[in-house]
């Protein structure tokens, strides 16, 4: 390997050289993501069980106001604490502490939060079973365990 280029119209042969070590060991594992891998609570699966700790009300970002109804809830398959946001309008009256709750990602960027809720990146579904959509409509009730 040679030294780098230095000249002042240099930037085509940097270019070049840059491509020629693009998969060499030192830099393969930031360009394929495994870094970010170790971060995901979900550990890659699209939904997830757990347990409502608490019910918290997160204020969104600049342009929007007010108080969006969310939970925080302990994964039950490996522990780790997330906050989950609660949707429609009726939606909290449903969830109380230590109800089980499938939650799944809230469907915004990659790995990020949604809309003008900042670190929200995950939606609950089903409340003990039932989905949370049937009980705000009256469809079913939730059961008591």
């Amino acid at each position: 390997m040679g030294r780098k280029t230095r000249g002042l119209f240099s930037g085509n042969a940097l270019l070049k050289r840059k491509a020629k070590f693009r998969f060499s060991k030192k830099h393969s594992k930031s360009l394929f993501g495994n870094k970010w891998k170790r971060y995901d609570p979900l550990e890659g699966s699209p939904q997830a069980h757990g347990i409502v700790l608490e019910k918290v009300e997160v204020t969104p970002k600049k342009p929007s106001s007010g108080k969006r109804k969310s939970c925080k809830v302990q994964l039950t398959k490996n522990g780790k604490i997330i906050t989950a946001y609660i949707p429609y309008a009726k939606g909290v009256s449903f969830v109380d502490e230590h109800n089980d709750v499938m939650i799944e990602r809230i469907g915004g960027a990659q790995k990020g939060a949604r809309g003008d809720l900042p670190g929200v990146k995950f939606v609950i579904t089903k409340v003990n079973g039932i989905a949370i959509k049937e009980l705000v409509k009256g469809r079913k009730q939730k059961p008591v365990r």
